[in-house]
């Protein structure tokens, strides 16, 4: 028995602690992500723009962040995740601040970019650390909790933070995001360790399966070059799919509980926007909810495929009754809350990903996968937009347009019909049995 067998594993409070710093930077990303839906009115007149801007403003924040994507599974493979999050967290309060103090929508956009490509390195990052810090069989629960814990982060861009805009506007509650998002930065950097055998006192052992050297450390060498490491990850035809189904999944319900779903519920059905900002939260819950339960339940079958296939189902069905149908406002709720549950399913693709090819390339696959995940959302907003501002017949309510249902029903369209042109495609993916490619 070598060192590093002889070494115990990590304690669960010191894993979780090291998970619980990258996942605070990931509620910070989430809520960044959410937070101008619940004050579009303040934007849209500050700023006297229509949809089709106010979709582009939100949508900054996913150019950037789903162009990091491939480069951030790239750096979190040969950097690692202290170096990633230390400065991710960093240029993320940078990027808050200018946001804070745009005087126009250009420092708007400006600010909305930074924040996203910084962002973009949580949940990667927090993925590698899981890969080091928890035991296998543990990967697709620490995955689905990251995403709760982000969806917290959205839970506090509704009610809360539309209180707080009202109290205080919304210039000042950036700042103060901007104020913990630096401390954060600074935080990660002093503590945060990128696998077990780092830590002091000989460090523990770890559960990346890796070559180790003769002291235990993971190696440095035996890397996989990063053109042929991306061209190795795009061969594998799981990869292709997993990516388009996260595009259409995830962009319909960040699309609509992240940006849409506010105003569609205050000018149609008359709420006020606490009302409908915490319909939206209750959306965001059920979706985190689903990536915890889903993932989980699909451990315990033994199979990624089966469960997949039915919750993308449950999602066409769902957004085409939301979309089409003359539903009342109970109904409404109580058919979306299982197609944000059904599309918690982006977890089971994650782990399914992770899966279908070799562990040295995670961080790449996964990057390649959230491009997908996040790509959907930065597609469909500004594109809801648009058909919005189409079907716009004029009408303004101090200095904000008014949308009717016909101009909703024409953007949400997109929803149901993405999904169901990708749910023919997951019948084609390779099962993964819940077991890790050599």
């Amino acid at each position: 028995m070598n060192q590093a067998q002889a070494r115990p594993y990590p304690p669960a409070l010191l894993a979780w602690g090291m998970w619980g710093m990258g996942a605070m930077f990931y509620l910070i990303g989430f809520f960044q992500r959410i937070a101008p839906s619940v004050f579009t009115d303040h934007l849209m007149r500050e700023f006297s723009i229509g949809a089709a801007a106010l979709g582009n403003l939100s949508a900054f924040y996913f150019y950037s962040y789903v162009a990091m994507q491939i480069p951030t599974g790239i750096l979190a493979d040969r950097w690692g995740p202290h170096k990633l999050l230390t400065l991710g967290a960093g240029i993320a309060a940078l990027g808050s601040a200018l946001f804070a103090l745009s005087p126009n929508l250009w420092y708007a956009n400006a600010g909305r970019l930074l924040i996203g490509g910084s962002v973009a390195v949580a949940f990667v990052s927090i993925l590698n650390l899981s890969s080091h810090w928890f035991a296998p069989r543990h990967y697709a629960v620490a995955t689905g909790l990251t995403l709760l814990t982000g969806v917290i982060g959205g839970v506090v861009a509704g009610v809360p933070l539309r209180m707080l805009v009202e109290a205080f506007g919304w210039h000042a509650v950036m700042w103060f995001a901007t104020g913990l998002t630096a401390l954060l930065s600074l935080a990660i950097w002093r503590w945060l360790r990128d696998d077990p055998s780092q830590c002091r006192h000989g460090g523990y052992a770890s559960y990346f399966q890796a070559k180790q050297d003769r002291h235990g450390h993971l190696a440095k060498g035996e890397r996989t070059p990063v053109i042929e490491g991306l061209r190795e990850v795009l061969s594998y035809r799981n990869i292709w799919i997993l990516l388009l189904m996260m595009f259409c999944v995830n962009g319909a319900i960040l699309s609509f509980a992240g940006l849409w779903g506010v105003p569609y519920l205050c000018q149609i059905y008359g709420l006020n926007a606490k009302a409908a900002a915490a319909i939206a939260s209750i959306l965001l819950v059920a979706w985190a909810l689903g990536g915890t339960m889903l993932g989980a339940w699909s451990e315990r079958m033994g199979k990624r495929k089966p469960l997949y296939v039915l919750t993308t189902i449950i999602a066409v069905a769902g957004w085409s009754a939301a979309v089409f149908l003359p539903l009342p406002l109970w109904l409404l709720v109580a058919v979306l809350i299982p197609v944000g549950f059904a599309s918690g399913n982006v977890i089971i693709g994650f782990t399914w990903a992770k899966e279908s090819l070799p562990l040295r390339l995670m961080g790449t696959a996964t990057g390649v996968c959230n491009t997908g995940s996040l790509g959907g959302v930065m597609v469909m907003q500004p594109v809801v937009g648009w058909m919005l501002d189409r079907h716009w017949t004029g009408a303004m309510d101090a200095g904000a347009r008014i949308y009717d249902i016909t101009a909703y029903q024409a953007g949400f369209a997109l929803f149901p019909a993405c999904i169901g042109i990708s749910l023919a495609l997951i019948l084609f993916a390779r099962e993964s049995y819940c077991k890790q490619a050599n």
